[in-house]
């Protein structure tokens, strides 16, 4: 049975040949790193989704202009209006006009989106000022020459203070534009769209006085709630063609996309990555496994006149195969654990090198050490199952 003397000889024995024995174990430790690693690029991933659509309700719904060739886009701002007025299954809709122009201040331009917003824009979109005011309902409705700067905009062009942009004027397309409030970084984005680099203005300013024809008009609706989503869409898809005089027979001039789909599509695609590295890893476990398995087995033909002493002076059987069981478990702990170790020094470095985002967690060194640990049990009984079996007398005899 299991003992502590048992243990001690198990590391004994191992330690006798350490240098194969760091050999066999390389796999488990590069296993168990890979593990660790490929759990904590998919909690990273999923963090990343979740700051990229923080901003969104998982209720909303992106209603794009439709790129059917020779069929001109008819999304516009009374569409936002009908939606909100009309629409039962919708809490809240806005329209944005959209375009990329040069911003300049004084000597630096940069290249950012134009978004031309109505009243309902913060309410989709959840975005809070840092530094200065919201745009005024008056502006809002008129072409005032105001904005407010996305977090990377303002970064573009005034540096690391937001509130240093605040009372400045900005050119674009050759007009000067009062800069009155800065919003704070999301990482959020509606399609193309990233909100931290986009400049904010009354719609009837972008599409009148700085865009013209050349914007592109996108629609944001929420629906009441989750379970809404599906009849919005419905009834959103009914209100524009009607709205639109599309007749049956006429493909719809915009396009529906709820966001809590977009979110569970990037899940997904996380998951299936994460999946596929695991596997991966597995199946270098097992190979490390193979190798233990076969020091292992070398291992009691080395020993077998011990294994002969052994019985003959009163150990059974099962002692046998519990002390080369402990030799095979011990090579898979000390690989597991130099793997989990491993794996987080090299974290951060991995993380910086790749751009990716890796996030560290319990659950990556528990499944890799359950798994290091079941290599090692696994792949070690037969070894000292055999050891175990062997017939004293025939043991003795062996050279």
């Amino acid at each position: 049975m299991f003992s502590l003397d048992l243990a001690l000889i198990a590391i004994q024995q191992l330690w006798a040949k350490k240098s194969r024995n760091i050999l066999s174990i390389l796999g488990i430790v590069i296993g168990v790193a890979t593990i660790i690693l490929v759990v904590a690029i998919g909690v990273g991933a999923k963090a990343d989704i979740e700051e990229q659509f923080k901003n969104l309700s998982v209720t909303a719904i992106s209603i794009n202009p439709a790129s059917t060739e020779g069929s001109p886009a008819l999304l516009n701002f009374d569409d936002a209006v009908l939606l909100r007025e009309q629409a039962t299954t919708v809490e809240a809709a806005t329209a944005m006009y959209q375009g990329k122009l040069p911003i300049t201040f004084g000597a630096l331009e940069s290249q950012l989106t134009i978004l031309g917003i109505d009243q309902g824009f913060f309410a989709v979109t959840n975005l809070e000022i840092i530094a200065g005011r919201n745009l005024t309902e008056t502006e809002l409705e008129s072409r005032d020459r105001v904005i407010i700067l996305g977090s990377s905009a303002v970064e573009d062009l005034f540096g690391d203070m937001p509130e240093d942009a605040i009372g400045e004027s900005v050119s674009i397309a050759r007009k000067k534009f009062e800069v009155v409030g800065v919003i704070e970084q999301s990482g959020a984005a509606i399609g193309p769209t990233v909100f931290d680099d986009s400049v904010y203005m009354p719609y009837e300013t972008a599409e009148k006085v700085v865009l013209g024809t050349s914007g592109t008009v996108r629609l944001v609706a929420n629906a009441n709630d989750i379970e809404s989503i599906a009849p919005a869409m419905d009834e959103i898809t009914l209100l524009l063609r009607d709205n639109h005089k599309l007749r049956a027979s006429t493909p719809d001039d915009f396009r529906l996309k709820d966001q809590g789909s977009k979110v569970t599509t990037a899940q997904e695609s996380a998951d299936t990555m994460a999946m596929l590295l695991t596997i991966v890893a597995a199946v270098v476990l097992v190979v490390s496994g193979i190798g233990i398995m076969n020091v292992m087995l070398v291992t009691v033909t080395e020993r077998t006149r011990e294994i002969g002493i052994m019985k003959a002076v009163g150990a059974e059987s099962k002692t046998v195969m519990w002390q080369f069981l402990l030799e095979s478990s011990v090579l898979a702990v000390v690989g597991g654990v130099t793997g989990i170790i491993l794996a987080q020094a090299t974290l951060p470095l991995l993380s910086h090198l790749s751009g990716l985002t890796m996030i560290p967690s319990v659950t990556g060194v528990l499944l890799g050490f359950i798994f290091s640990v079941l290599t090692g049990v696994l792949f070690g009984l037969y070894p000292a199952y055999k050891a175990s079996r062997l017939d004293p007398v025939d043991a003795l005899r062996a050279e």
